[in-house]
């Protein structure tokens, strides 16, 4: 049976998350529905490269799925596009070896996070970026941001309901950088923990606003306890922006 890779983009403002969850309007419930139309009924699942948040949106999420139909990818594309909701799109189909896996293959993912720093809230921006209209030390915030790279355990970083045992990850690089009156946080990785980019975003925030020394970020991850760390930043902001995956 053929295997589809898709990269998709979507709006989460409107999802209680990516993942299906009984009476509640998800991505994973968009795609699988909209699949079930172009399979007379029968149920087709998606894989997806990682679960997001209610309220996390995604530039670039990559699933995929099994099907007995045979099109063309963008024929695939077309008819996806044509059955989703307007806060999904379909970017790319192909057709994929068998043994491809959008959760287990990834080599590395990036996230970007948007905090809004105007004085006053813009309502357009609402659902897409964290407003934060305080003073910050951008420089103390690089350095903070400096103690992260690199192979760590982030426990201190990980919501402490997570079933993960193994916390040890990879981040290569970490950036910092003003956008007009926004600032975007870009994170690129091995993988993440769940809300880890949110809490890394709250932390580093409170090093901007000087109620953290980013000194002390060192002393954070060692202490590997979750309540060392900042506050999880709103998930509005965060976008899964791109998933990596091994050449063929």
């Amino acid at each position: 049976m053929p295997r589809y890779k898709c990269i998709i983009s979507y709006d989460g403002t409107a999802f209680a998350g990516y993942q299906v969850q009984p009476e509640k309007r998800t991505v994973q419930s968009e795609l699988e529905a909209a699949l079930g139309k172009m399979h007379k009924g029968t149920h087709v699942k998606v894989t997806a490269s990682g679960r997001t948040d209610a309220g996390v949106h995604a530039k670039g999420q990559v699933i995929h799925f099994d099907s007995t139909n045979a099109l063309p990818a963008e024929n695939w594309q077309k008819a996806l596009n044509a059955l989703l909701p307007d806060d999904i799109v379909v970017l790319a189909v192909e057709q994929v070896a068998d043994d491809f896996h959008a959760r287990f293959n990834p080599i590395g993912k990036e996230y970007r996070y948007r905090v809004e720093r105007s004085p006053l809230r813009d309502p357009f921006q609402r659902h897409y970026a964290y407003h934060y209209p305080y003073p910050l030390d951008l420089e103390a915030m690089r350095e903070a941001a400096s103690y992260l790279i690199g192979t760590h355990d982030f426990t201190s970083f990980c919501a402490s309901n997570t079933s993960v045992v193994d916390k040890v990850r990879t981040i290569h690089e970490i950036e910092v950088k003003e956008q007009g009156d926004s600032l975007v946080f870009r994170f690129f990785g091995t993988g993440f923990l769940y809300n880890m980019v949110r809490i890394l975003v709250g932390t580093l925030l409170e090093v901007g606003s000087g109620k953290k020394k980013a000194t002390a970020l060192p002393h954070i991850l060692a202490k590997c306890d979750r309540q060392a760390a900042g506050k999880t930043a709103p998930g509005h902001g965060l976008y899964l922006w791109e998933v990596y995956y091994p050449e063929n």
